[in-house]
C-alpha cells in the first residue's frame, strides 16, 4: 500500500549517515539520491525497488522540520532479534528511546513485538514484528 514515507531533516548529512548505518542493520541501501539544491536532497532507502522505502529530504518550504506528534514510520522485520537490533542501533547513532522492545499485548500468534524510537531529528520509528516467538 505505501511506497515510502518521508522524514524531514535540517541536517541532511546527519540523516543520511543514521538511516544509512541504521538500515543497513536489516539489508536496505541507499536507492536514489537527488540534487541537494534542486530536490532538497531527497535521499531513498530501501530493500529493493518495488518494496516501501524510507527518504530523508529537507522541507520544501525551507523552514525548520517539525516533528508531527502522532506520526510515525513502522518498520517491519520478520525476526524478533531484528527489532531488538534496529532499537539498540538507533540509539548508538543518536536516536532516543520510546518504548524498549517488547511484546504490546498478549504472546501468541499474533503477539505484537515492537521497540520505539526517535532519530536525531526527533521523526518516530517503530521496529515491528508480528507472530510468537
Amino acid at each position: 500500500m505505501l511506497g515510502y514515507v518521508t522524514m524531514g531533516t535540517d541536517d541532511l548529512e546527519r540523516a543520511r549517515a543514521f538511516y544509512s548505518a541504521l538500515l543497513g542493520t536489516i539489508g536496505a541501501s541507499e536507492l536514489m539520491r537527488m540534487s541537494d539544491t534542486e530536490a532538497n536532497g531527497f535521499t531513498l532507502y530501501g530493500t529493493g525497488w518495488g518494496q516501501p522505502g524510507i527518504a530523508v529530504t529537507r522541507p520544501y518550504d525551507g523552514r525548520p522540520t517539525d516533528r508531527g506528534n502522532g506520526h510515525m514510520a513502522a518498520i517491519v522485520v520478520d525476526e524478533r532479534s531484528k527489532v531488538d537490533a534496529l532499537h539498540a542501533r538507533a540509539l548508538e547513532l543518536g536516536g532516543t528511546c520510546e518504548g524498549a522492545p517488547g511484546v504490546r499485548g498478549d504472546e501468541g500468534e499474533q503477539a505484537f513485538y515492537a521497540a520505539y524510537f526517535r532519530d536525531p531529528d526527533g521523526n518516530k520509528l517503530c521496529a515491528f514484528r508480528i507472530g510468537a516467538a
